[in-house]
């Protein structure tokens, strides 16, 4: 699934609220509540079709962008920041352009499927600024492309899961084959083979792709399967189809005392997911089944790019990289156990002072 130190953002509460009044699929109405001055300061996000408060990647940008209003006393609104809402792929460009003819100086795409409509638009609208998180646009003087190593992050969700898992089986379910989920897939499993290595371990992966990043209730049989596998640590890198995993997790754990050793964990993806790990246990307390986050800081660079075109530095044809250094992604804290904790702080800085290479790619 982002420079700058990374800021406490809006709760999703507040994301849920705020997006009440939007469209869902022509896009947003432009009636913010008020009056901003500086026009050139102002963005807008253009969603992709898992929505805005998807859980993950949409819902972090606009989180990134609120905070970026804030920071510059903008207002949500015309002149302000504002996001458009896509519900199908045919909704990327009609959102576009009605952010343009809204007057909006920065216009982010979030997700590499927004990748050509916001290539086409750079083109036609050459005195605005474009952002594509998660790919890369070459060779336009307007567009700047924001991605992430998520291997790194990735990696140590792998030794936390290593060091977690009771059965020595984990999984890990993937939205849809591609360079990026491929990040997620690669960095996960050698932080797991990594560890087992150097605990005398062998730890199988089970590891299985959705071919979707919102089928949740094929996730959820995948996840299904994975559990009567004996996996008890489950990372996901497939969008708002997670939603499916977190569900058959439940399934699981609210059959089972609060402290029962058989208890199953989720390892959520881009944004904080623990809200989506709470559950009641068969003895009738309340807890929670997402172990950690692999964090993806769209929040992070959507406010840093913004910040920077606000100035009138727009980093336009350039690519930017956010890493464990500037906490473009990280792990949260989570309910990781302390001892395990400082194992995953080990590996990251190790992966920092170059002693451990992440891979991009899977192994064959």
């Amino acid at each position: 699934m982002k420079k700058i130190k990374f800021k406490k953002v809006l709760a999703t509460g507040t994301v849920l609220a705020a997006g009440i009044a939007m469209t869902a699929c022509s896009g947003a109405k432009q009636n913010g509540g008020g009056s901003n001055k500086k026009s050139s300061a102002s963005v807008a996000l253009i969603t992709d079709t898992a929505g805005v408060d998807d859980h993950s990647f949409n819902q972090s940008g606009w989180e990134g962008m609120v905070a970026y209003g804030k920071s510059q006393g903008l207002k949500r609104g015309t002149n302000g920041y504002q996001y458009f809402a896509s519900s199908s792929a045919s909704d990327f460009t009609p959102n576009i352009n009605q952010a343009v003819a809204a007057g909006y100086k920065t216009i982010f795409g979030v997700g590499y499927s927004l990748k050509g409509a916001i290539a086409s638009a750079a083109k036609k609208h050459t005195d605005k600024n474009f952002v594509i998180i998660d790919d890369v646009i070459k060779g336009q003087k307007n567009v700047a492309s924001a991605n992430f190593k998520s291997q790194d992050a990735s990696y140590m969700a792998g030794v936390v899961a290593a060091r977690t898992t009771k059965t020595n089986v984990v999984g890990f379910i993937g939205g849809v084959h591609g360079d990026i989920v491929d990040l997620f897939d690669a960095g996960f499993a050698k932080g797991v083979q990594d560890t087992a290595k150097k605990m005398g371990k062998k730890i199988t992966i089970l590891n299985q792709y959705v071919g979707s990043f919102t089928a949740a209730d094929k996730e959820k049989s995948i996840a299904k399967a994975m559990f009567a596998k004996k996996a008890d640590v489950i990372f996901h890198a497939s969008g708002s189809a997670g939603q499916g995993l977190f569900s058959e997790a439940k399934s699981v754990n609210e059959g089972l005392a609060a402290n029962s050793s058989k208890k199953v964990w989720v390892i959520g993806v881009d944004s904080d997911q623990s809200n989506l790990g709470k559950y009641k246990s068969k003895d009738g307390k309340k807890s929670n089944l997402c172990l950690t986050s692999v964090m993806t800081g769209v929040n992070v660079a959507v406010k840093d790019i913004a910040t920077k075109a606000a100035k009138g530095k727009f980093p336009g044809g350039k690519q930017l990289v956010y890493g464990l250094k500037n906490n473009g992604v990280y792990l949260t804290r989570g309910y990781v156990a302390d001892s395990i904790w400082k194992q995953a702080q080990t590996a990251r800085s190790q992966i920092l002072s170059g002693k451990i290479s992440v891979p991009s790619h899977p192994s064959k």
